[in-house]
Protein backbone atom coordinates (compact mmCIF):
# COMPACT_ATOMS: atom_id res chain seq x y z
CA UNK A 1 0.00 0.00 0.00
CA UNK A 2 1.57 3.42 -1.14
CA UNK A 3 1.27 5.65 2.29
CA UNK A 4 1.33 9.33 1.81
CA UNK A 5 2.12 11.89 4.74
CA UNK A 6 -0.55 14.76 3.80
CA UNK A 7 -3.10 17.59 4.16
CA UNK A 8 -6.46 16.83 4.58
CA UNK A 9 -8.77 19.94 4.13
CA UNK A 10 -11.69 20.98 6.99
CA UNK A 11 -13.08 24.29 7.78
CA UNK A 12 -15.20 26.36 6.45
CA UNK A 13 -15.23 28.42 2.95
CA UNK A 14 -12.46 30.70 2.88
CA UNK A 15 -11.81 29.95 6.56
CA UNK A 16 -9.16 26.56 6.23
CA UNK A 17 -8.01 24.48 8.28
CA UNK A 18 -6.08 21.23 7.69
CA UNK A 19 -5.05 17.79 9.53
CA UNK A 20 -2.31 15.89 8.90
CA UNK A 21 -3.06 12.52 8.63
CA UNK A 22 -1.42 9.44 7.13
CA UNK A 23 -3.35 8.07 4.27
CA UNK A 24 -3.82 5.85 1.14
CA UNK A 25 -1.92 7.61 -1.78
CA UNK A 26 -5.01 6.23 -3.82
CA UNK A 27 -7.60 7.81 -1.26
CA UNK A 28 -9.45 11.12 -2.29
CA UNK A 29 -7.85 14.06 -0.30
CA UNK A 30 -10.81 14.75 2.28
CA UNK A 31 -11.41 10.85 1.92
CA UNK A 32 -10.47 7.60 3.89
CA UNK A 33 -7.53 8.23 6.59
CA UNK A 34 -5.47 5.47 8.39
CA UNK A 35 -4.25 8.06 11.37
CA UNK A 36 -4.64 11.69 12.05
CA UNK A 37 -1.01 12.81 13.16
CA UNK A 38 -1.46 16.52 13.86
CA UNK A 39 -3.31 20.32 12.63
CA UNK A 40 -2.13 22.85 10.66
CA UNK A 41 -4.13 26.30 10.95
CA UNK A 42 -2.96 29.05 8.22
CA UNK A 43 -4.85 31.57 9.40
CA UNK A 44 -2.78 31.82 12.58
CA UNK A 45 0.42 33.84 12.35
CA UNK A 46 3.58 32.28 11.07
CA UNK A 47 5.42 32.42 14.77
CA UNK A 48 2.58 31.08 16.59
CA UNK A 49 2.92 27.56 18.27
CA UNK A 50 -0.74 26.84 17.51
CA UNK A 51 -0.36 27.06 13.74
CA UNK A 52 1.44 23.55 13.34
CA UNK A 53 1.00 20.80 15.82
CA UNK A 54 1.79 17.62 15.54
CA UNK A 55 2.56 13.93 16.61
CA UNK A 56 6.60 14.03 15.91
CA UNK A 57 6.95 10.43 17.12
CA UNK A 58 4.35 8.78 14.57
CA UNK A 59 5.39 10.81 11.93
CA UNK A 60 8.25 9.27 12.04
CA UNK A 61 7.02 5.60 12.85
CA UNK A 62 5.36 6.20 9.59
CA UNK A 63 8.00 7.42 7.52
CA UNK A 64 10.15 4.51 8.79
CA UNK A 65 7.64 2.71 7.24
CA UNK A 66 7.68 3.76 3.78
CA UNK A 67 5.36 6.75 3.76
CA UNK A 68 6.55 9.60 1.73
CA UNK A 69 4.93 13.55 2.57
CA UNK A 70 3.71 15.70 0.24
CA UNK A 71 5.98 18.76 -0.03
CA UNK A 72 4.19 21.29 1.90
CA UNK A 73 4.13 18.35 5.09
CA UNK A 74 7.89 18.23 4.71
CA UNK A 75 8.03 21.89 4.68
CA UNK A 76 6.25 21.83 7.85
CA UNK A 77 8.89 18.59 9.46
CA UNK A 78 11.95 20.43 8.11
CA UNK A 79 11.19 23.47 9.84
CA UNK A 80 10.54 21.25 13.23
CA UNK A 81 13.40 19.26 12.39
CA UNK A 82 12.51 15.99 12.14
CA UNK A 83 13.84 15.39 8.67
CA UNK A 84 17.15 17.01 6.96
CA UNK A 85 16.45 20.23 4.60
CA UNK A 86 16.49 19.17 0.91
CA UNK A 87 17.56 21.27 -2.01
CA UNK A 88 15.16 22.50 -4.02
CA UNK A 89 15.47 24.12 -7.72
CA UNK A 90 13.18 26.41 -9.26
CA UNK A 91 15.22 27.94 -11.83
CA UNK A 92 12.22 29.71 -13.57
CA UNK A 93 11.26 31.47 -9.90
CA UNK A 94 13.17 34.75 -11.05
CA UNK A 95 12.28 34.96 -14.86
CA UNK A 96 9.89 37.55 -15.22
CA UNK A 97 6.37 36.83 -17.34
CA UNK A 98 5.47 37.87 -20.57
CA UNK A 99 4.08 41.38 -19.60
CA UNK A 100 6.25 42.17 -17.61
CA UNK A 101 9.17 41.64 -20.35
CA UNK A 102 6.52 43.80 -22.46
CA UNK A 103 6.68 46.72 -19.70
CA UNK A 104 10.32 46.55 -19.20
CA UNK A 105 10.88 46.60 -23.06
CA UNK A 106 7.94 49.50 -23.30
CA UNK A 107 9.86 51.29 -20.36
CA UNK A 108 13.27 50.90 -21.74
CA UNK A 109 11.66 52.33 -25.21
CA UNK A 110 10.89 55.54 -23.36
CA UNK A 111 14.02 56.42 -21.58
CA UNK A 112 15.82 55.82 -25.02
CA UNK A 113 13.83 58.53 -26.53
CA UNK A 114 13.67 60.59 -23.77
CA UNK A 115 17.98 60.60 -24.52
CA UNK A 116 17.79 61.22 -27.92
CA UNK A 117 15.78 64.39 -27.30
CA UNK A 118 17.78 65.31 -24.65
CA UNK A 119 20.56 65.17 -26.81
CA UNK A 120 19.13 66.99 -29.70
CA UNK A 121 18.53 70.22 -27.40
Amino acid sequence: MAMKIRLARGGSKKRPFYRIVAADSRMPRDGRIIEKLGTYNPLLPKDSEERVKMDVERVQYWLSQGAQTTDRVARMLEAAGVVGKTERSNPNKAVPGKKAKERAEEKAAKAAAATEAAAEE
